[in-house]
């Protein structure tokens, strides 16, 4: 798949903000990296010891995707956990937050910063489409891993320009495909309107959706855009009502996700089947709005919902909840962005756990060459896998509704590279 207009201009808007001074910092680095020897000669080891390992992640911890800064405290509280019990590979792993407010030009100066200053081994977790399309060419010129971006965008994998940098959750175009898949499937004359963020990440599980259901009845028969800085999409909410369309797929982040779920609610003329997806999914979302006002909600995920009474004797999910009161007590288990940072996280140990050398270079291929490692938190069924021309580690995911107080997963897992093939390039 081509990068789109957007990620053009984040890119080249990123070259400008580096040139002034990447000669010197050039200079400054080459001085203090340092490299390995035997057989792994010549490969990076910046960041990373016999002893210790140090990573950078860049959350938006303010601004208007800081529901989503959470993340980096189940990421850090399995890092604690896994450092209480001898580290990775007998390696302490230092952990190091930085935020961007959600503002590509922050984002650049933080992975500068992570790079340039703090010396880490990798920048694990650059969350946010905008964000993470700021700083790939940089940290790809740098040689410095990139590995399980917080986004969903297809080119993450699609892209062969940027081998440093790969995604881990099912791609944005693979969780359309799941949607597409559902209405064929259960509503195949279904009308639908759709309010989507206008960037990269909006458009991407849009055109998704909209190349899955070519040729089948459902059509989308309205679609409201709305930018990061609004204040609100409740205009975008009444303008998508008059279309009476009989379902409403909400592509959305966390703060709209509330409002599109409220504004829906609201409208008691109006009660489309709501699809919102995954990354606005949280019970956190949706709790503002009033559980009894989402009642019937769908939207699809590939981990364990630690609120979930069927995984309440569940090993895995016992002990994330556990190293959660102890590691993180200011946050809470039960929220699914908190098991997402775990989850990704304990991702991260498999592919460290992976590499052939204990470099850069050897994070790098271990990424890119998953055998469907299991991860206690992901659904059964669902692995990592990843090889020559297949970069996304996860595309199965699962349906599932909001009944009472929580998520209740129905159907079966949806694999999505066996339904409908790799996203096209």
């Amino acid at each position: 798949m081509r990068k789109t207009t957007a990620l053009r201009t984040a890119a080249a808007a990123t070259a400008a903000l580096l040139a002034a001074t990447a000669c010197s910092s050039r200079r400054d680095q080459d001085a203090q990296d340092t490299a390995a020897g035997g057989a792994c000669k010549g490969q990076q080891t910046t960041g990373i010891t016999d002893k210790a390992v140090k990573l950078g992640g860049i959350y938006p911890l303010s601004g208007p995707a800081s529901a989503y800064g959470t993340i980096s405290k189940g990421v850090a509280a399995y890092f604690e956990y896994v450092n209480d019990k001898g580290g990775i590979d007998g390696r302490k792993v230092e952990f190091v937050v930085r935020d961007d407010g959600y503002q590509p030009p922050k984002a650049v100066e933080e992975a500068r910063r992570l790079v340039e200053r703090e010396k880490v081994f990798a920048v694990f977790q650059t969350l946010g489409t905008p964000s993470t399309a700021a700083v790939w060419d940089y940290l790809n010129e740098r040689k410095v891993p990139q590995p399980f971006v917080a986004t969903g965008a297809s080119v993450w994998g699609t892209d062969d320009k940027h081998p440093w940098t790969s995604g881990w959750q099912p791609n944005y175009v693979a969780e359309a495909r799941v949607y597409a898949k559902y209405l064929k499937d259960e509503k195949p004359k279904a009308e639908v309107a759709v309010l989507y963020q206008n960037d990269d990440f909006g458009k991407d599980l849009l055109g998704g959706f909209e190349k899955a259901l070519a040729g089948s009845g459902v059509k989308v028969v309205a679609a409201e855009s709305y930018e990061v800085t609004d204040p609100s999409v409740s205009a975008q909410m009444a303008s998508l009502a008059r279309s009476r369309a009989d379902v409403l797929l909400d592509i959305t982040t966390p703060k709209f996700g509330s409002q599109a779920l409220a504004a829906d609610a609201k409208n008691t003329k109006w009660n489309p089947l709501h699809i919102v997806n995954n990354v606005a999914s949280s019970a956190a979302v949706l709790q503002p709005v009033g559980f009894e006002n989402v009642q019937g909600v769908v939207s699809a995920t590939y981990f364990k919902d630690p609120a979930d009474p069927q995984w309440a004797d569940d090993p895995e999910v016992k002990t994330y909840k556990k190293a959660m009161r102890e590691y993180a007590p200011d946050a809470d288990p039960a929220n699914q962005f908190n098991a997402y940072g775990w989850t990704v996280a304990s991702s991260l140990h498999r592919a460290l756990d992976a590499m052939k050398c204990p470099t850069r270079e050897g994070l790098r291929d271990a990424v890119r060459d998953l055998k469907d490692v299991k991860v206690g938190m992901l659904l059964p069924g669902v692995t990592l896998s990843t090889g020559r021309g297949d970069d996304f580690p996860i595309e199965t995911m699962q349906l599932m509704r909001f009944k009472g107080e929580r998520w209740q997963l129905f159907g079966e897992p949806v694999d999505t590279r066996k339904e409908f093939g790799p996203p096209a390039k």
